[in-house]
């Protein structure tokens, strides 16, 4: 069993930055794959970024790349999402989700259905 949750969400200006955090309890945090999801007012949940449980490859949706970074500290069982360069459509409440079954590439990241753990969320919301 893994309890998710989430931190580092808050208001921010377009342009600027955030840093959100996922802090996992168990002992075999490595061994688990880490995906931040969003979910703004009305839309679905949807993938932002994901981290393998054990090459440590990281994949992101379109909208994010060259700007969001996803990175793991095993020995702080933290997951990390680095924002930068926000704006007003990255508004929502971030997810972050973990499962310990192999994924063979992008498309498996991305399913909501294949995370068996979740957080509650923390809301992000910049300003134009």
């Amino acid at each position: 069993q893994v309890q998710l949750v989430e931190s580092g969400g808050g208001l921010v200006q377009a342009g600027g930055s955030l840093r959100l955090s996922c802090l996992a309890s168990g002992r075999t945090f490595s061994s688990y794959n880490v995906a931040w999801f969003r979910q703004a007012p009305e839309k679905e949940r949807d993938f932002v970024a994901a981290i393998s449980r054990s090459s440590g490859s990281t994949y992101y949706v379109d909208s994010v790349k060259g700007r969001f970074t996803i990175s793991r500290d095993n020995a702080k069982n933290t997951v990390y999402l680095q924002m930068n360069s926000l704006k007003p459509g990255d508004t929502a409440v971030y997810y972050c989700a973990a499962d310990n079954l192999y994924c063979a590439g992008y498309g498996c990241y991305t399913d909501l259905g294949k995370y068996d753990y979740w957080g509650q969320g923390t809301q992000v919301t910049v300003s134009s």
